[in-house]
């Protein structure tokens, strides 16, 4: 396998990994919308430049996508912070979780 071939195929893996990396951290925003928008703008993100050839524009995308996951990671963890309401859209709370609700108030 040539040199080529192999600094390809690490960077077809390093961008999997990055894209699988932005998406399970997208999902751990505790704010419905966020978490959506979080998930949405990385797969669009992913899909507007899969054809791209030029390693360096690719470089690039992966420094980039690697700043966006340090500020996902920062702003997760800031929003565990902040009890959120659920949403209607985020579905009813489980028979436990309405007890536990209930007593409180």
């Amino acid at each position: 396998m040539s040199a080529v071939a192999t600094l390809r195929g690490e960077t077809s893996q390093q961008v999997r990994s990055l894209y699988r990396q932005l998406l399970r951290q997208g999902e751990q925003f505790t704010a419905y919308n966020f978490r959506e928008y979080a998930k949405r703008r990385t797969r669009d993100a992913f899909h507007e430049h899969k054809a791209e050839k030029d390693s360096r524009k690719v470089q690039e995308l992966i420094q980039k996508g690697l700043k966006e996951l340090q500020a996902m990671k920062r702003q997760t963890v800031i929003g565990q912070f902040y009890q959120l309401d659920r949403l209607v859209v985020e579905g009813r709370l489980s028979d436990s979780s309405k007890s536990d609700q209930v007593a409180k108030q």
